[in-house]
């Protein structure tokens, strides 16, 4: 039987049975920006990935309000030079999904030359350990947090 169909999902997409929701806040969490909170963690499949999470429920993008959905795309925005500026990669990639957690948040992936998944789509279940080596997260981290505070 699908997850898709079970009452599990339904849950999950009301919010009652959200993991962020339940908490109250994601896991791993770098900064609070006006819509989002943006997270990150040394196990992440690319150095300088974070995710954006939506802080109040929502599954789609189109369930939110006009001034929400610009307010999401500033700190998108926002947090995307600054990656670039810190990381200096090549290029950023983006994706939405929620198809396993439907709670509204996007994926931030800076790519790099001679990244694991150069000239193909990244699958963060190929990698095995940090790409960070020791310090290296937590120096990624406070830049980050440093630089997003600037603003």
């Amino acid at each position: 039987m699908s997850k898709w169909n079970s009452t599990e999902w339904k849950a999950l997409c009301s919010g009652e049975a959200c993991p962020i929701c339940l908490s109250g806040k994601p896991f791993g969490i770098v900064a609070e920006l006006s819509a989002t909170y943006l997270t990150s963690s040394p196990d992440s499949p690319m150095r300088g990935y974070c995710c954006l999470v939506l802080k109040r429920h929502a599954v789609e993008l189109y369930e939110l309000g006009a001034d929400e959905a610009c307010a999401l795309m500033r700190d998108l925005q926002r947090v995307a030079a600054t990656l670039q500026e810190i990381t200096g990669a090549v290029k950023l990639n983006y994706e939405i999904h929620g198809n396993t957690l439907p709670h509204l948040h996007v994926h931030l992936f800076p790519r790099y030359k001679g990244d694991p998944f150069e000239d193909c789509a990244i699958n963060p279940r190929l990698i095995r350990e940090s790409p960070y080596r020791a310090g290296e997260f937590e120096s990624f981290r406070r830049t980050l947090q440093a630089r997003l505070s600037e603003d």
